[in-house]
């Protein structure tokens, strides 16, 4: 089968488009026929080596798929050939990537796709919103009526996060590019912020009056003296990047508030947190709420050039969508 996979750890220019033998599921195993995959940061940061986890050579990469399911194996009841299907974990912990014409996923990593949803647009969403789901609700506590800040609500995850946190009943705040401040509108924020603006410390102050219950910085920056000032008692910061090693935490007055700070990567997520982010990735994917600002589908022969380009940062706002079939 063609397959986009590494044999050493390295730039982009280590990913081979070529052949390797078509995997061979276990018992508690599904084979899917991957009709599309795509490219988050975290998959370049595994291919780098930023990103330690085992990895068996050669790896395939990527961990997002949309497929049908062509074999399951007899401890992977409830899925039948021709089911529509995807995963969202793949490529980490030894377990084979996404990035090829066929895929062995185990059971319990595999949902079925919701019916009239498009498996392309729903492959570049399905790693962001289960992110979302995570930050807020799994590790957030997040609860309708709360007051949400997302720094960033534009990209991929923070899109994500607007729509879900609006979905749940939340107050939603959010910065970002001037451009992008419709958008964002659009999506469930019900304050939008230019992050450029001088003045934006006092504009979150003005559209925060009782503080923020949750604060997420989608940027990995984690300003957490000025994310401690803004909280509301009993608030809580949720680390989901981190680009800023050693942020300077105001601890006083993160305790005078009983503040929290909690962080967590999703490649930690136990399959039961997964599937309880799956269901709700499912729900917003049905109700059409779930897509991508722009896409582009492209051959999974692209898959070096888009690691490139994302991490270049030429990718803000679009989705590439990497097609085995093409």
């Amino acid at each position: 089968m063609r397959a986009a996979f590494i044999e050493a750890l390295g730039p982009p220019e280590n990913i081979v488009h070529g052949e390797l033998p078509a995997p061979v599921p276990g018992p508690t195993d599904v084979l899917v026929g991957v009709l599309a995959t795509t490219v988050n940061p975290v998959d370049t940061l595994l291919r780098s080596g930023a990103f330690r986890t085992p990895v068996p050579f050669p790896l395939v990469v990527g961990r997002d798929l949309v497929g049908t399911v062509l074999a399951a194996g007899p401890g992977a009841p409830g899925f039948v050939v021709g089911d529509l299907v995807w995963s969202n974990s793949l490529g980490h912990e030894g377990r084979q990537g996404a990035a090829a014409e066929q895929a062995v996923v185990a059971a319990d990593r595999l949902y079925r796709l919701p019916a009239g949803v498009d498996p392309v647009e729903a492959v570049t969403m399905v790693h962001p919103a289960a992110t979302a789901h995570l930050a807020l609700v799994t590790h957030g506590r997040l609860r309708a009526g709360r007051t949400v800040l997302v720094i960033g609500g534009a990209g991929n995850v923070g899109s994500a996060l607007l729509v879900l946190a609006a979905e749940a009943g939340a107050r939603v705040v959010t910065t970002a590019a001037a451009g992008d401040l419709e958008y964002c509108r659009s999506l469930g924020a019900e304050v939008a912020l230019d992050y450029r603006d001088p003045a934006l410390a006092a504009e979150l102050d003005r559209a925060c009056p009782g503080g923020v219950d949750l604060y997420l910085d989608t940027s990995g920056q984690n300003d957490l003296t000025g994310a401690v000032e803004l909280l509301a008692p009993r608030g809580r910061i949720v680390l989901l990047a981190v680009k800023q090693p050693e942020p300077v935490l105001p601890a006083r007055r993160l305790y005078l508030k009983d503040g929290s700070i909690v962080g967590f990567v999703i490649s930690h997520a136990g399959t039961a947190e997964l599937a309880e982010a799956a269901v709700t990735v499912n729900r917003l994917l049905a109700a059409g709420r779930l897509r991508p600002r722009a896409l582009e589908r492209l051959p999974l022969s692209a898959a070096a050039e888009t690691h490139r380009r994302l991490e270049r940062g030429e990718l803000h706002g679009r989705r590439v969508a990497l097609l085995p079939g093409r």
